[in-house]
């Protein structure tokens, strides 16, 4: 990772720049205990006494740690200036805030943003009281914007792990295709992906008991679940949602297939109508995508093709960043609920991936949902994973 933190501590200036942010600071401890979610993207290693990486517009990337992290700091090769301590990190925090004396000090909280709300409470409140007496406690801000774009733009190297997590999601999905047959469970099914997990040497994109998850039929319970001994029986859908971890970036895929009844020649009428409405919502919605368009737009555009076709609306978000982490990033593919905060309505920028997954429920034969992994260009948007347009029939 180290070229990567190199990497992002540069593309770090630059948004700062963009920004017109003088200052952006993560003040951090212990983080084995509580690691802030940027500090593996501008550092890459944990760090034990309070501690303060510093990057400003002009150009400077300062880091402030104990003198025993002193050579990891060096190592890393991404801070133009390493200053150590003993005792207390307060005095040079001060000279260095004191000196650069910017207008504004972004540090890492955030309503809306996960990613970016990593300064803990404990932290804030020292930090404020190492600003007691000056005027820097009232030039605090938020870094969500910062950290959003810094998460966002992925860059080349980045953007190419992740591809290649896409690219071993689909191999491991062609070999679980082949297993998935009538009489085996759901449990089966992931165990054998667990098992592939293993062969390519990767790790699952998230919690590994539901990763994948796998429905077999419409009794099958959709969502964020773990596999039930559930088997796959003819005349069903079987729906899976499974990525990995490789280099420390993910993927995120959904796929779908259909097991035939003995006495059915063709797809059922019905589960081919949800499976078009399906195919449709996401080619249009990625063929919408591009820089400076909201992700509420184009979650309207996925929703209503899915709604006017007579089904319910998906009650989750059409899609989410995907990069270091299966749900990523700030921006997002979704409708104003209050769960989302504002991230609906923060603009695509070149750069971001996003998966795109809306599903529904065929009654009698179970759920429809496809995800698929995109990269938004400055031209448009582009498909990384080979999207699923042709049900798999068994």
């Amino acid at each position: 990772m180290t070229s990567i933190v190199q990497e992002k501590v540069k593309q770090a200036i630059g948004i700062l720049q963009e920004l017109d942010v003088d200052l952006w600071m993560t003040f951090v401890r212990e983080t084995s205990a509580g690691e802030d979610p940027i500090l593996p993207l501008i550092y890459g290693h944990n760090l034990t006494w309070p501690s303060a990486l510093i990057i400003t517009k002009t150009g400077e990337s300062i880091a402030i740690a104990g003198r025993l992290e002193e050579d990891t700091v060096q190592r890393l090769g991404a801070y133009n200036t390493i200053l150590t301590y003993d005792e207390g990190i307060r005095e040079l925090l001060l000279e260095t805030i004191t000196r650069l004396d910017p207008a504004q000090i972004a540090i890492n909280y955030s309503t809306d943003n996960v990613h970016a709300d990593g300064l803990s409470h404990g932290m804030y409140l020292t930090l404020l009281e190492h600003f007691e007496g000056t005027p820097y406690a009232s030039r605090l801000v938020s870094a969500a914007d910062v950290i959003g774009a810094l998460r966002g733009r992925k860059t080349p190297s980045e953007i190419e792990r992740v591809k290649q997590a896409i690219h071993t999601t689909e191999a491991i999905y062609q070999e679980a295709f082949g297993y998935t047959q009538p009489g085996r469970s759901e449990l089966d099914i992931s165990a054998f992906m667990h098992g592939k997990l293993q062969e390519y040497g990767v790790e699952p994109a998230w919690e590994l008991n539901h990763c994948p998850t796998v429905n077999a039929g419409a009794d099958s319970p959709i969502g964020h679940v773990g596999p039930t001994e559930l088997e796959v029986k003819a005349g069903q859908l079987v729906h899976f949602d499974f990525g990995v971890r490789q280099d420390e970036y993910c993927s995120d895929i959904q796929r779908v297939m259909y097991v035939k009844a003995e006495d059915e020649d063709q797809v059922p009428e019905a589960v081919q109508r949800g499976f078009d409405t399906i195919v449709l919502a996401v080619q249009e919605a990625v063929k919408a995508m591009r820089p400076g368009v909201t992700g509420k737009s184009i979650d309207d555009i996925a929703r209503d093709i899915v709604t006017d076709a007579g089904y319910p609306e998906f009650k989750y978000a059409l899609g989410h960043q995907l990069g270091r982490e299966a749900h990523d990033g700030g921006a997002l593919l979704g409708p104003k609920w209050e769960k989302y905060g504002n991230l609906p309505d923060m603009p695509l920028e070149a750069g971001q991936v996003f998966t795109v997954e809306p599903g529904l429920m065929v009654e009698g034969y179970g759920y429809i949902g496809l995800e698929e992994d995109v990269l938004v260009t400055d031209d448009g948007c582009v498909f990384l994973s080979e999207p699923q347009t042709e049900l798999i029939v068994k």
